[in-house]
């Protein structure tokens, strides 16, 4: 059978092993999580959106996966001052991402969002974040810790459980939610964990913590791809 197509935006890597250049890349547990679901993971090349049109190139993939990385600019979503704490932001970055999230759920692909991907959505709908959950003490690096998921929700049926270990790696989260977004899963101190788009035409799901860091022995987590993939088969 034909594997679907998942359309991953690369993230820019100024060194990378092996090879003498800057490079892109995307990481090697989260392309395998998409392959052991039975999609073919493809990077895609980030561009300017004023100069390309995404949601043409994006026509040709079965969904769309939107991976962690590094922070959103603040004056995405109308910050007037950046935190000492913010990293690793890149405008082109912000721009591509954010054009392909609006043309993802606009052409109807099945998305998966992870991460910076979940707040690249919130942003995108008019949501906003809090730039520094409080430092060493509060944010949520090199965590795995338990996060309760509603009841009802789609996150809470394709999981197939109403609280899951996970592993966290952000010191970022959801201020205000964007429009149309509802909360599916939450942390113990309150931290949005996962976001649904109830009015979206194919299958949404977006979570703050990273699955890929424990779907290879955790079917909670595998589960999110699998999904991803089966939508992407009948889109």
């Amino acid at each position: 059978m034909t594997r679907p197509l998942i359309a991953i935006p690369a993230r820019f890597s100024a060194t990378t092993s092996a090879l003498r250049y800057a490079a892109e890349v995307n990481a090697r547990a989260l392309v395998e999580a998409v392959w052991r679901a039975g999609g073919e993971p493809v990077s895609i090349h980030p561009t300017d959106p004023a100069e390309t049109d995404v949601a043409a190139r994006l026509t040709r993939f079965d969904g769309v996966l939107l991976p962690g990385g590094g922070d959103l600019a603040p004056h995405r979503y109308g910050a007037a001052d950046t935190h000492d704490a913010v990293y690793d932001v890149d405008d082109l970055q912000d721009a591509f991402d954010l054009k392909v999230a609006r043309a993802t759920w606009n052409l109807g692909l099945p998305l998966l969002a992870i991460c910076r991907g979940l707040q690249v959505v919130n942003v995108a709908l008019g949501g906003t974040l809090e730039q520094d959950m409080g430092g060493p003490d509060r944010e949520h690096r090199h965590l795995l810790h338990p996060v309760t998921i509603r009841s009802g929700t789609r996150t809470a049926h394709v999981v197939g459980a109403d609280k899951i270990e996970a592993s966290c790696y952000h010191h970022q989260r959801v201020d205000r939610l964007g429009d149309g977004l509802t909360v599916a899963a939450t942390a113990e101190d309150g931290t949005i964990e996962a976001l649904e788009l109830p009015s979206a035409q194919g299958w949404f799901t977006a979570v703050q913590w990273h699955p890929e860091d424990t779907a290879h022995h955790d079917p909670f987590q595998q589960n999110l791809f699998d999904a991803l993939i089966r939508h992407a088969r009948s889109h």
